[in-house]
């Protein structure tokens, strides 16, 4: 007798009561909440490419990729056979292939690149939607996306790298600016003694000539997290003569030689394992400066509020796909007599997941429009500001607690690493302490309160556009307008105050564009308090199964 006929002594190893993978399905087609927030946010003229994409990253291939980008991490190799400094990263070939996939569909650039309405919004769903397949790919494909704001600031810097960032073509190897193809962007800002306090950088920069915007200087020290080490440039920040200040460094100088980029070490992360971070070391390497000299966070902060953006675009994506791997276990695997599905527990917790993943989503959806629009429309720039720092702190803290959730309604199934379960509850945190944690984005709600008063005004004009149609968001509203105008907010206070505004705001999209049964059930739980503190403690009279078929149509 053979092993396998050994193996199947007793027809132990058959097969029942097992969900079948899910693969071969349109991850957008089958998003009834994405499909109609574009729509509303003004790129349905996006709807087939969103199709085209959606159905391959549905496809065995690209779920296979994005195991194997994890499954073999990235390797630092500092140096070659005959020991010469090469400060290259190695990566499987499936991290490539969703590089190409990434950039091919212009998720990189094409927000900036596009002339047509609603260019913002589109690229946010085709972010949400491959992101949905591997995140940690993201991290350059968002990094390259926010660094064209910054680097128009300075357009001789512009004119020579744009053609390159809005190429469509990508084979992994570094770049000169004058060279044709893709680049990728990467930044380098934190280091070991400040973290978040970017002002205590270290970091040297000494002009090479008379210094001024565009100028080349020579950057001495190092950097705690250099993100993505084998893109073509970064953004860094230095200690400039006249304080600090944003330089372009690329890895290739326009010689033709390669910049002094020596990195130390990647980090070993708890999550996002497919994307190289790294230390580096600076030593006379050169940069270019980016605006003026000590003036670095002001002209970096457009890269971090789009890159924030997309932390929460990021954390959306993972709930998304969290919850869909949950609902399709349930509606195949029979316990105690029927599906899971079927039973009344388990919809409640499937529905609670699904009004948090809609909320999220339909929020991040909704500042893409802000940036959009923000450019010719205050009321817009005003909503991009604070909304931003609102979902960066408050979907990317729901995040975790939504994958642990979605996890245990797979049980033992769900903890094994052939499942995907792992792999998104370890890239759980990842947004929300990426682009500054909790507390700096809280914090960054106060700031812009006191700072830019009208961004108050902004808030409170979006959410009277949903007024009148739900009484427990009316009454929240009241509320939250009567504590923001009558006192200022304690520092102490801040996440209490982000938590709250969040939720509200969340909620006014989400009156105006779900239908009443997800709107209702909403409200009654995040507002008024008909709501435990898990999920899963929705009131026994929701539409459950209504909030499900529209969260993943049967």
């Amino acid at each position: 007798m053979d092993l396998l006929t050994r193996a199947n002594v007793g027809g132990t190893q058959e097969n029942t009561n097992q969900p079948p993978a899910l693969e071969n399905y349109d991850v957008f087609g089958r998003d009834p909440v994405l499909q109609g927030a574009m729509s509303e946010n003004g790129a349905a003229w996006a709807q087939p490419h969103l199709d085209e994409l959606g159905r391959r990253a549905g496809s065995p291939e690209a779920i296979a990729w994005g195991f194997e980008a994890n499954r073999f991490p990235p390797e630092l190799r500092a140096f070659d056979r005959f020991g010469t400094r090469i400060d290259e990263v190695s990566y499987h070939p499936s991290y490539h292939r969703l590089m190409q996939v990434a950039i091919g569909n212009g998720l990189h650039s094409s927000a900036w690149s596009s002339a047509r309405k609603g260019a913002h919004v589109a690229r946010a769903a085709g972010f949400f939607v491959w992101s949905q397949v591997e995140a940690g790919h993201g991290c350059p494909i968002s990094m390259t996306h926010a660094a064209v704001p910054v680097l128009r600031r300075q357009p001789e810097l512009a004119r020579l790298w744009e053609p390159l960032i809005f190429a469509r073509t990508y084979d992994g190897r570094l770049r000169l600016a004058s060279q044709k193809g893709s680049a990728i962007f990467g930044m380098a800002m934190t280091e070991k003694q400040g973290g978040s306090d970017v002002r205590t950088n270290t970091t040297k920069a000494v002009p090479s000539g008379s210094g001024g915007p565009g100028s080349e200087y020579a950057l001495s020290g190092h950097k705690w997290f250099c993100s993505a080490p084998m893109s073509d440039a970064f953004l860094v920040l230095a200690q400039a003569p006249g304080g600090l200040s944003c330089f372009l460094v690329p890895r290739v100088l326009p010689n033709g030689e390669r910049n002094v980029f020596a990195l130390q070490r990647l980090k070993d992360k708890l999550g996002n394992r497919s994307n190289a971070s790294s230390e580096v070391e600076f030593e006379g390497t050169s940069g270019w400066l980016v605006g003026e000299e000590g003036r670095g966070i002001a002209t970096i902060v457009e890269m971090v509020n789009f890159t924030r953006l997309d932390c929460a675009l990021g954390a959306a994506s993972g709930m998304r796909q969290a919850l869909v791997q949950a609902i399709h276990h349930a509606r195949h695997r029979t316990a105690f007599g029927k599906l899971l599905a079927e039973q009344p527990l388990m919809q409640n917790v499937l529905a609670d997941l699904a009004l948090e993943s809609e909320a999220a989503t339909l929020l991040c959806l909704r500042l893409a429009r802000a940036c959009d629009q923000a450019p010719d429309d205050p009321h817009e720039a005003a909503i991009k500001r604070i909304g931003t720092a609102l979902a960066k702190f408050w979907i990317c803290k729901r995040a975790a607690v939504h994958a642990g959730e979605a996890l245990e309604c797979l049980g033992g199934n769900g903890f094994v690493e052939e499942s995907i379960m792992p792999r998104l509850f370890r890239e759980s945190p990842l947004n929300s302490i990426w682009e500054g944690s909790g507390n700096v984005n809280a914090l960054d709600v106060l700031r812009a309160m006191r700072k830019e008063p009208d961004v108050l005004d902004a808030f409170f004009a979006e959410t009277a556009r949903a007024t009148g149609a739900n009484e427990h968001f009316d009454a929240s509203v009241e509320h939250l307008e009567s504590v923001l105008r009558s006192s200022e907010v304690e520092e102490s206070q801040a996440r209490g105050l982000a938590e709250e505004m969040a939720v509200v705001l969340g909620a006014a999209i989400v009156v105006q564009q779900s239908p009443a049964a997800v709107s209702d059930a909403f409200c009654r739980s995040r507002l008024a308090g008909e709501w435990g503190r898990t999920f899963g403690t929705l009131p026994a009279d929701v539409d459950m199964p209504a909030i499900l078929e529209r969260a993943f149509p049967a």
